[in-house]
This record gives structure tokens, C-alpha cells and sequence, in this order.
């Protein structure tokens, strides 16, 4: 098979599982992306991803991670949701999910396309294949805009001219020698749209975040207790965040999303608060059962509620906090100790206060419940552990 006939049969394959875009990136094609990457890592705006600097080296380049690849097929999946998702951060007793955490997890439900294709590939064209989506050391946005999916825009996300912002990007590389796609240009210009909506201003400057600022990195990725200074811009957001994605005027050209597993769970939609803080670790489970969710784990999932709970202005939940300040994860404790200084006057306050510091030996959440209530910010730095 000739290397022109490979590629109409691999994308044949891609529109046969369902592929909404596909592209072939030469393993040559992001030179710059390793250097940048490394830059972006030493100003630590990775933040305590460790898994980025600890994998730089591979992510350099396609053929750092596989010496033999001759071409990577980039795919695009759209799961456009039916409608705008910034609708439900006004619901302040209600979570905020990102849209691509409503439904299945991706991750296994894009692999399975991948390796259907690869098993139905390899046997008529020859080489060899390997399948990544998502968690494996590869630039799959930079490679993405080398085969003329998309191009990253100013939030850093690809962005494509008939999708807009919602493609899930999954990766097929071979050791064929394919003809590579002409590249995708920025097509930005002067609008700033993404930008400007980011809540916690998270872009320094066009084409460049900040990790440590960033909604979906803090309630997905951090660890640790959220900033202080941070959570009121956080709102209800309870895992992830669209709002730079949704803000793109490019949307006008997405169409909803057709993977019916990708689509939004009625629960998962606007889910209220109360519910989810009364969930224990097999109850979470069961909720999150087939959910990108459920890898963040209960407790870190429970410091975000916490965190929406805190900004809700709701009295209704004041019990609910309370109810977690018996909680064995001291992550969850100190932030159920704030929510309640956002929620409760002053001497309610004070009388829980007293009766917890004086049996909580945990530092985090002590310092927390000094600074519950305050107007300062950030607890004094002796009174609090390091959670940049």
C-alpha cells in the first residue's frame, strides 16, 4: 500500500469510529514546543504537576517518546454541549461541572476508537502502531495544529474554524511514513474574548497560563487546600471550568457533540451542593461510576464543594458544612472551617471555632479556622502550609 492509499484508509477508519477531524503531523513538525515547554516549567506556572517537569524530556518530541514513529495521525472528537455552560455558575447553590466531565470519562471511551482503528489498520497498510490519549508525555495540541485540526489560541486550547473550542484529541502514531497535513494558522487576530473571562486571571499574556491560577488545574489537579485568594473568583466552578473555551466567538460554528456517551448526565448538569457534601467515599464511587470525576478522588472533590458552598450565600447549608468538619480528611476539614466563616455571623462562629481548635491538631486546617471570617485574604504565612 502506498503511503497516499495508508492515509485515505486511516482517515476512512477515523469517520467509520465516529472522528470529527483528522490530521497527519511529521514527528518533526513542533520543534519549538519542547524549548517552550521547558521555559513554561521553570517559571513553575506547572504548579505541583510534578508528572510535567519529570516528563519534558519525552514530550520534546514524538520521536523522544518512540524513536521509530514516521508520522502521527492526529484526531479530533467534538462534544459540543446543547447549551451555553456558563448558565449554571448563576445557581450558586448548585455545582458548576465542565462540560467534559458531564458524561463518560474519555479517556477509555477514545481509546477504544483508537485501537478499533489500529486493529483494522495495521493488518492492510503494515508497520507499525501505538495509541495515546491524553495521559501519555505527548504535545498532542501543538501536533494537533501541525495537522491542520486547529490552532492553540490565546487560552492555549486548540481552537478549530468548524468546531470551535470542543474537541477531545486522541493520537495514532506509525512507523509509515505518511504525507503530513499543511498546518493551521492562528486565526485570533486582536480579540481577547478567552481572556478577559478567565475568573481567576489566569493568562499572564496571550498564549500563556498560569497553572496555579486556573480553575481546572486547582479543583482537578491541585492537592493541597485551594489559595485563599483565590476562592471567591471560584464561584460554584466544582470541577473545571468552560469559561475560556465558551467565550470563544469561534462556537458559532460548533454543532452539538454525536458520541452519546459524551453527552451530559442529567445529574451531572447543575447538581445540588447539599447532595454532593453528604456523599461518602462508596457513595462518590457509585455517583462517578464511569466519570472523569471519580480519579480526583472524594476529598479533593469535597474541598471544591466546600469552597462553592462557602461562596453559595446559602444558609440552607450551613448544616452540611458543619456535618464535615468531623471529616478524616483534614483537606476537607479546613474547608469546611472557611465555608462556615463565609456563611455563619460572627458569634455562631466563634462558638464553633472554639470547640473544634480545641481538638484539632492538624496545622492546615487550625490556620483556617484562625482566618475564618477574616477580611485578610491568605491566613498569616507561620499559620499556613505552602499552597501555590
Amino acid at each position: 500500500m502506498t503511503p497516499e492509499a495508508a492515509k485515505v484508509l486511516l482517515f476512512d477508519l477515523a469517520r467509520s469510529e465516529g472522528f470529527d477531524a483528522a490530521g497527519i503531523a511529521a514527528p518533526d513538525a513542533i520543534p519549538q514546543a519542547g524549548p517552550r515547554l521547558k521555559e513554561w516549567i521553570a517559571t513553575g506556572a506547572h504548579g505541583d504537576m510534578d508528572w510535567m517537569p519529570e516528563t519534558a524530556e519525552r514530550r520534546a518530541s514524538p520521536r523522544a517518546l518512540w524513536s521509530e514513529i514516521g508520522a502521527v495521525l492526529m484526531l479530533g472528537l467534538n462534544y459540543g454541549p446543547d447549551q451555553d455552560p456558563r448558565h449554571v455558575l448563576a445557581e450558586r447553590s448548585a455545582g458548576a461541572i465542565s462540560v467534559y466531565a458531564r458524561g463518560d470519562d474519555y479517556h477509555e471511551l477514545i481509546k477504544g476508537k483508537l485501537k478499533r482503528i489500529a486493529s483494522r489498520f495495521v493488518p492492510r497498510a503494515g508497520g507499525d502502531v501505538k495509541v495515546f490519549v491524553d495521559t501519555a508525555p505527548l504535545m498532542e495540541k501543538p501536533l494537533a495544529a501541525a495537522a491542520g485540526i486547529g490552532w492553540q489560541g490565546k487560552h492555549t486550547n486548540l481552537v478549530s474554524r468548524e468546531r470551535g473550542s470542543w474537541l477531545f484529541l486522541g493520537a495514532i502514531a506509525t512507523t509509515l511514513a505518511l504525507p503530513p497535513d499543511a498546518p493551521e494558522h492562528d486565526h485570533c487576530g486582536s480579540c481577547r474574548a478567552c481572556l478577559d473571562a478567565c475568573p481567576t486571571a489566569a493568562f499572564p499574556a496571550p498564549y500563556r497560563i498560569d497553572a496555579r491560577r486556573c480553575v481546572s488545574y486547582l479543583t482537578i489537579e491541585h492537592r493541597g487546600p485551594i489559595p485563599h485568594g483565590l476562592r471567591k473568583a471560584i464561584g460554584n466552578r466544582i470541577y473545571g471550568c468552560d469559561d475560556c473555551l465558551a467565550a470563544c466567538p469561534w462556537n458559532k460554528f460548533a454543532a452539538l457533540g454525536r458520541e452519546a456517551r459524551l453527552a451530559a448526565r442529567t445529574e451531572n448538569r447543575a447538581p445540588a451542593l447539599a447532595e454532593l457534601a453528604r456523599l461518602d467515599d462508596a457513595a462518590f464511587r457509585l455517583r462517578f461510576s464511569k466519570s472523569p470525576i471519580k480519579r480526583t478522588g472524594r476529598t479533593r472533590f469535597l474541598r471544591n464543594v466546600l469552597v462553592a458552598i462557602g461562596n453559595s450565600g446559602d444558609a440552607a447549608l450551613v448544616p452540611d458544612a458543619i456535618s464535615l468538619l468531623a471529616d478524616p480528611a483534614a483537606l476537607v476539614r479546613g474547608a469546611a472551617a472557611w465555608a462556615l466563616g463565609e456563611l455563619l455571623a460572627p458569634g455562631a462562629l466563634e462558638e464553633l471555632r472554639t470547640a473544634h481548635l480545641a481538638s484539632e491538631d492538624d496545622p492546615q486546617v487550625r490556620a483556617e479556622w484562625l482566618a475564618a471570617g477574616s477580611m485578610l485574604g491568605d491566613p498569616p504565612a507561620h499559620q499556613s502550609a505552602n499552597t501555590s
